[in-house]
């Protein structure tokens, strides 16, 4: 029953962060969701970086939870284990994440530290997420393993369009749909979260009596 509470923990993880990349903005009048980051809500100085520190700390632990969950689940699945070890790793740095400062900042040089240290963790994360869905894809049967392939395909996609528009950023430029393309990078991983969660929530993680996992690839 514990392990089965930490994994539900993934899917509250995703309901809540998926909730925050809707709301918080429009508690800040001007900010713009199409064409502005996710990043900009935590920003220093704005208005929403209280609020969004404290959901984003309740998200960052719900995550590791989680990936202790994965973690206990993959027994001796290998593959699931570097899933669950990785989604701890992405909950644990999310708890300590450099804020960036505001474009206007950014464009008049005032960037520090602290923004170079965001970039870095943005990038750390990227890489934690697509070895959890690629290990994932790797660790389960046909069907999960196809849509992880596709989600990973997704997150490709969108994550080249945001990073060719990031420049534009710290010069205080227009950049258009930026948020969109962030967004549905954020959301399909989001979804494949709660699908993992789902999936091994079913019962699917069970070792059978050759030491292979019901529904898993060995």
């Amino acid at each position: 029953m514990t392990r089965r509470a930490f994994l539900i923990c993934g899917v509250l993880a995703s309901m809540l962060y998926g909730a925050m990349i809707v709301s918080v903005g429009m508690l800040w009048e001007g900010y713009r969701s199409a064409s502005q980051t996710v990043s900009e809500l935590s920003a220093i100085g704005a208005p929403t970086r209280p609020l969004w520190v404290v959901l984003g700390g309740v998200y960052a632990l719900l995550m590791t939870v989680f990936g202790w969950g994965v973690w206990q689940s993959a027994r001796r699945n290998l593959a699931l284990r570097v899933v669950g070890g990785s989604l701890i790793a992405h909950g644990l740095i999310g708890l300590a994440w450099p804020p960036m400062h505001q474009r206007a900042v950014l464009a008049a040089g005032g960037g520090t530290l602290t923004d170079t240290m965001h970039i870095v963790w943005a990038l750390v994360t990227v890489l934690l997420m697509i070895t959890a869905i690629g290990f994932g894809a790797a660790a389960f049967a046909k069907q999960f393993r196809f849509y992880s392939f596709a989600t990973i395909a997704i997150l490709a996609g969108c994550g080249t369009v945001t990073g060719w528009a990031a420049p534009r950023i710290q010069a205080n430029l227009p950049t258009p749909w930026i948020g969109v393309w962030e967004r549905i990078n954020i959301g399909v991983f989001l979804v494949w979260v709660a699908m993992l969660a789902t999936t091994l929530l079913r019962g699917r993680d069970r070792v059978t009596a050759n030491g292979h996992q019901d529904g898993l690839a060995a």
